[in-house]
């Protein structure tokens, strides 16, 4: 339908380019005046709207190129598509002003027309446009440059409710003469346009229509008479080509959907006959399994009446056997508490020597912990004791050496200075001599005789000083040698405490083996001990086993009610959210989920069900004893 009706409105176009002015002219002549003058604003536009659309197509055919947005017709155009779109627009109040702009109403083919959405996001990013009317006239050159200002127009105009908001009810886009608008744009579609939207000014341009382009002389217009023939064949040609391509179109699509539906078709016929087999089948089975069911109620009504029989027998050898268990039931119960009297007191002895052995053991690792510490502290002694012994005797060799060495040098330097003392005085006898002699330098002598002497004497303290440090030393070392024998005879003590240390480890260990003795003693006898009060539960375990196997055979569980129980039977635990009830399916009692989590296969269960600890260890040593 979208398709016939953009072939009508081409064709409405064509037939509009070709009538002439004067019949439009005339038109209006005849017309009554009218007196409503928004009905005259929308006929002068409309009007306006034919002779910009009639003179820019046949200019730019007559032209055979794409149009620059200098150029004039089309320049006017935009300015009569202006004027239709501001007719009858309502004002908005903000806080600077009164704003009347077209550019809010063609917002909103944004949401209509998904594909518009890139010319608008265009044309809020130009950096140069800063008012509605500049946005507003770059999106409507981007629209023509697209060939889509008809269908965005057309999506525009269908939706009249949403145009309420800025229109007015008598403007042109909301009357039907918007819908003619629309239609002569159309025709549009057949121009080429390249319009540079960045380097135009379009926020501060006036929008004024140049009649002088529509109203030309007779004369001129005679003579352009034969080009508009020849533009409105050649608009004639190129429609009957769009027509003939899109019909070409049409019947390949036709064609396409007729074989997926003839597939389709035989598709659906192929299903209807496999489901009509298998509705055929189906009932065949059903009437089988209606044949099936008969019979099998039938045997089951018989293996009811059987079944009766059966249990009203087994109830009555129940009654007359019930007497001989209850008597059995009490004598095994005394041997039981006899037994079970007999198994604590056992268990008392048991615990008594595991306890002395428990002591045995620790007191043996207590002497093992000593007997170590005192071999190791025996060799830590020994090693000083040599490490002494070596120190000694390395420290009296080297006091020998050094005090010899030292007297050595003593005497050497004393025979030195004996032989220099020697040499002095018979220096001192000569120059007595010639002291005798020469009387001259007497004076001189005797000064150079006392120096000599005060040298001599202080050369004698020197030596007396030495001597006494010498015996300092000598008493030092006797000192220290004192000493040395002190730490012997310590560690002559230490080694005789060492040597009975030794005899009291070999007491130790001999006392070690005796007890190593009682304790495999005692062992022996625990185990033997053992041995015996496994053979008692063994007979317990048996005699117990016999009467809950009796009991749960001819006694019926009753199935414990949820209301009668609060608490676990087997920990005692309370109930609660979290804390579930769970049936035993043998003993029917109530428990835990921790104490019933186990599951067996009963007789009267096909699968395995939830069963408490108590009967689950029951029903496995039953099925051992039977196997």
């Amino acid at each position: 339908l979208c398709h016939y009706n953009f072939i009508w409105r081409r064709a409405m176009q064509v037939i509009i380019l070709q009538v002439p002015q004067e019949v439009f002219v005339l038109m209006h002549l005849c017309c009554p005046a009218v007196k409503d003058p928004i009905v005259v604003e929308r006929s002068n536009l409309l009007s306006m709207m034919k002779l910009s659309i009639k003179v820019l197509i046949q200019s730019s055919l007559s032209l055979g190129r794409t149009l620059d947005s200098e150029y004039p017709p089309l320049q006017q155009f935009f300015v009569v598509l202006e004027h239709c779109l501001k007719h009858g627009l309502k004002v908005k109040k903000t806080f600077i002003g009164q704003n009347k702009s077209i550019w809010a109403p063609l917002e909103l083919i944004e949401k209509l027309c998904p594909e518009s959405a890139d010319i608008s996001t265009s044309v809020r990013d130009m950096p140069g446009i800063k008012t509605g009317l500049g946005r507003a006239r770059a999106w409507l050159h981007l629209a023509l440059m697209q060939k889509k200002i008809a269908d965005y127009m057309k999506e525009l105009i269908n939706r009249r409710d949403l145009l309420g908001e800025f229109y007015e009810p008598g403007a042109l886009i909301m009357e039907e003469e918007g819908a003619v608008v629309v239609g002569m744009l159309v025709g549009l579609n057949v121009i080429d346009a390249n319009l540079c939207v960045k380097g135009e000014d379009l926020d501060s341009q006036v929008g004024v229509i140049d009649f002088s382009m529509y109203l030309k002389d007779p004369q001129a217009t005679e003579t352009t008479q034969d080009d508009s023939k020849m533009t409105a064949i050649l608009d004639q040609k190129h429609y009957i080509e769009e027509l003939n391509r899109h019909l070409s179109c049409t019947v390949t699509d036709l064609q396409a959907k007729m074989d997926s539906l003839e597939k389709t078709n035989s598709k659906l016929i192929e299903e209807l006959t496999a489901a009509t087999d298998r509705i055929n089948a189906l009932r065949e089975e059903q009437e089988q399994l209606k044949q099936e069911n008969a019979n099998i109620l039938q045997t089951s009504q018989r293996k009811e009446e059987v079944t009766l029989q059966d249990s009203q027998l087994e109830l009555e050898t129940y009654r007359q056997t019930r007497q001989g268990l209850d008597e059995m039931y009490s004598v095994v119960w005394k041997q039981y508490k006899e037994e079970k009297r007999i198994r604590q007191e056992l268990q008392k002895e048991l615990e008594l020597q595991i306890g002395l052995k428990q002591e045995m053991e620790v007191a043996m690792k207590l002497l093992e912990k000593d007997t170590h510490e005192k071999q190791d502290t025996l060799v830590a002694l020994r090693q000083q004791l040599d490490q002494v012994k070596n120190l000694n005797l390395q420290m009296f060799n080297k006091a020998q050496v050094l005090h010899l060495i030292k007297k050595e040098e003593d005497m050497q330097q004393l025979e030195k200075k004996m032989i220099q003392m020697e040499a002095a005085m018979k220096q001192l006898e000569q120059r007595c001599q010639n002291e005798k002699k020469s009387h001259k330098d007497l004076d001189f002598r005797k000064i150079f005789f006392l120096t000599q002497c005060c040298c001599c004497s202080l050369f004698r303290a020197g030596l007396e000083s030495e001597l006494s440090a010498e015996k300092e030393q000598r008493q030092n070392l006797q000192r220290e040698l004192h000493r040395e024998q002190d730490n012997s005879a310590e560690l002559r003590t230490q080694l005789q405490q060492l040597q009975g240390l030794q005899t009291e480890l070999l007491d130790l260990r001999q006392e070690k083996k005796e007890l190593q003795q009682l304790c495999e003693e005692q062992e022996k006898a625990l185990q033997e001990m053992g041995l015996h009060l496994s053979h008692i539960n063994i007979y317990i375990i048996i005699y117990f086993l016999i009467i809950m196997i009796v009991l749960s055979v001819f006694q019926g569980h009753a199935w414990l009610k949820d209301d009668e129980a609060t608490q676990c039977k087997q920990c005692q635990k309370e109930f609660s959210i979290s804390r579930r009830k769970h049936h035993c399916r043998n003993c029917g009692d109530i428990y835990c989920n921790n104490c019933s989590s186990n599951e067996l296969a009963l007789p009267s269960y096909p699968r395995p069900v939830r069963v408490c600890d108590v009967c689950h260890s029951l029903l496995l040593q039953r099925s051992s004893i039977r196997s």
